[in-house]
């Protein structure tokens, strides 16, 4: 599952990414005698550190200013493809904040004082024929320190340990949840401080049979994105001959936050 995640976001965030491709192997067409050992390959070296620096006069201090790089960061339909739309409605209210009761069963709570801002945006792709209804969403979390955001990428690690079934809400549950996180550097994960994925069985009582669920989260200093797709029929997690994959999209969405996070608040040239 790890690899699913993170190997997609160790590219450029378009799917042209060269990891994991070997040198041009073709032979040569000289008569020449080839020579008696090849030239050792030099191996670019991983980066040792995500390369962002913030810049302190950036960082929010407010409500409103957090809220602003909130909307600013998250992704909407036309980053997730174009075959994407808004949903209605569209953003989350600015007070919205769930949380996972004791009886694994999700509620409307109330942001914490460490969270300063928190945006989701909903998305989708119409049913069409064969194909049903697919919806996604995309939220950034602004915290006021690094630390708090990294205590929510700690918290989401544990619901899934405590809660593996989880309530959605009324016909709509996920089930299986497994978890794994990945700081940067590892499981091939260059794009954020700290990165998580998790996957599990969506059953909605309105579609007949079982779908698939993704959640992928990552956190940059003080902020946190996460990109959610709850399956549908017609959809899978990767492309195959008989149904379409999620995962470029999905990926592709959580990467542009990242990189407009970093835009937002690393220090300019």
């Amino acid at each position: 599952m790890g690899g699913l995640l993170l190997t997609g976001c160790s590219g450029d965030g378009d799917g042209g990414g060269d990891g994991g491709k070997r040198p041009d192997g073709k032979g040569s067409t000289s008569t020449s005698a080839a020579p008696t050992s090849a030239a050792p390959t030099t191996v670019a070296p991983a980066p040792t550190d995500l390369g962002f620096v913030p810049d302190p006069k950036r960082a929010p201090k407010t409500e409103a200013d957090a809220r602003r790089i909130a909307l600013a960061v998250v992704a909407g339909p036309d980053v997730w493809g174009p075959d994407y739309v808004k949903r209605t409605p569209h953003l989350s209210e600015p007070d919205y904040w769930p949380v996972l009761g004791a009886n694994c069963s999700w509620e409307t709570g109330t942001r914490p004082s460490t969270a300063l801002a928190s945006v989701t945006a909903y998305s989708e792709v119409p049913a069409d024929g064969a194909l049903g209804n697919l919806r996604v969403a995309a939220t950034v979390t602004v915290h006021r320190t690094e630390a708090d955001a990294d205590w929510e990428m700690a918290g989401t690690l544990e619901e899934a340990l405590r809660c593996p079934d989880q309530k959605l809400r009324d016909g709509e549950r996920i089930s299986g949840l497994i978890s794994l996180g990945n700081p940067f550097g590892v499981g091939g994960n260059y794009t954020a401080d700290d990165s998580l994925g998790e996957r599990g069985v969506y059953v909605n009582d309105a579609v007949k049979g079982e779908q698939f669920y993704g959640w992928y989260q990552s956190r940059i200093g003080q902020v946190t994105v996460a990109t959610v797709v709850k399956g549908a029929p017609g959809y899978a997690e990767q492309d195959s001959g008989t149904k379409v994959g999620t995962v470029p999209a999905q990926v592709q969405a959580l990467v542009t936050m990242l990189e407009r996070v970093q835009d937002e608040l690393e220090v300019q040239s």
